[in-house]
């Protein structure tokens, strides 16, 4: 296992972080439970393999991974660094720390290392400043009780909005996006490492979604790699600036294939990474005959974010992760994607679009080819 250094928090954190949020499931009296006897066996292992870094949140796996990871530490927890996460419900503070204790309570420990600001985006953030005992009040308390070692962020925010969240000097962690196929965040990488916050890079196979076999994926280097999975893992692992690459693991096998691959000699070498993103620009140009993401076509009149779906569309056309890209359109249908967007479905064929498209693309034939191939 490779350790690097975690921003200028002082700690040395292993390059695979573990994800607790993709556990095996059963069900127990009619209610769903974690499979407890293969879930807590799979993170003593995870540490007994060296991983230190630990990642739960209220709500995952029916509100009970807490609970599971509190479990695993029994005898670990000097050893791991424990991250978990308040969603800010309201502008409380009172509220933010019952929340904290609630966590502490299911987690069975005194104190969390890295506790995030859940998800935030810039507009919130600057909605809690000013308050007389708000999120960041209780925030600032709670590190001085002791009760958190390190105030941090999760982020699904516009990468432009990033910036500004890092001035403000609170936190001193970011977790972020950033994988293979999405490299928005490439840049607010550099800029976080620049002013000596940890990384974090969740989401490096985009939730198993780029784990699907696709010789477009594993065609970027010269000796495939065994998997398309494999591939995402090692050229996340390959950015020198992110510190650690964490990974939702649900069973041995994935855990030992990404513990292998978290060491110096698993990830790409400097050659191989120049390589990958070279062939990645090269099909970047091929995805801009059908859109260059320019964003003149936007707003449409019936909210449908057309350079979103379109990239969607291109991860099945120029990269041949079908899977992905349709999981990517499904979360739109259901009204559960980041991006806030109608479905392609919703066009009206005002051509409003149309007329503003530098490119001068057939926008309404091709939502209309994007929504008959991604929402089957």
């Amino acid at each position: 296992m490779e350790y690097v250094n975690f921003g200028s928090t002082g700690y040395q954190v292993s390059k695979l972080g573990f994800g607790a949020m993709r556990f095996p499931m059963l069900e127990i009296n009619g209610e769903k439970a974690i499979d407890e006897d293969k879930a807590i066996p799979l993170m003593q292992r995870a540490f007994d393999l060296g991983v230190n870094y630990i990642d739960t949140a209220p709500y995952y796996c029916e509100k009970l991974s807490e609970i599971a990871v509190g479990k695993a530490l029994k005898g670990y927890r000097d050893k791991v660094y424990v991250s978990t996460k308040n969603p800010i419900e309201d502008l409380s503070g009172d509220n933010w720390m019952r929340r904290l204790e609630t966590s502490l309570e299911k987690l069975d420990t005194d104190y969390i290392d890295f506790y995030h600001f859940w998800g935030i985006k810039l507009e919130s953030f600057k909605s809690w400043q000013g308050q007389d005992f708000g999120p960041v009040e209780a925030a600032l308390k709670a590190k001085e009780q002791g009760l958190i070692r390190h105030i941090s962020f999760s982020f699904h925010d516009n990468p432009d909005n990033m910036p500004e969240i890092i001035d403000s000097g609170l936190f001193e962690s970011v977790l972020l996006q950033y994988n293979l196929l999405d490299r928005s965040n490439e840049e607010n990488i550099e800029y976080a490492h620049s002013k000596g916050l940890g990384i974090v890079a969740m989401g490096p196979v985009g939730g198993g979604r780029l784990g699907a076999p696709s010789e477009v994926i594993q065609g970027l280097l010269k000796e495939k790699p065994k998997s398309s999975a494999e591939m995402a893992m090692r050229f996340v692992m390959s950015n020198s600036k992110v510190n650690i690459t964490l990974s939702g693991m649900s069973n041995m096998e994935q855990l030992e294939e990404n513990a292998a691959l978290a060491s110096k000699t698993g990830h790409l070498t400097d050659d191989e990474r120049v390589r990958a993103i070279e062939i990645l620009k090269e099909n970047r140009k091929l995805a801009e005959l059908y859109c260059t993401g320019c964003n003149y076509c936007l707003p449409c009149p019936q909210k449908i974010n057309i350079p979103y779906i379109f990239g969607a569309m291109n991860n099945h056309r120029i990269y041949e992760v079908t899977n992905f890209a349709k999981q990517q359109y499904k979360e739109i249908l259901d009204g559960t994607s980041w991006v806030k967007t109608a479905d392609a479905s919703k066009c009206t064929e005002c051509a409003a679009c149309e007329t503003k498209c530098p490119q001068k693309l057939p926008i309404i034939k091709q939502l209309k080819e994007t929504h008959e191939t991604l929402s089957n």
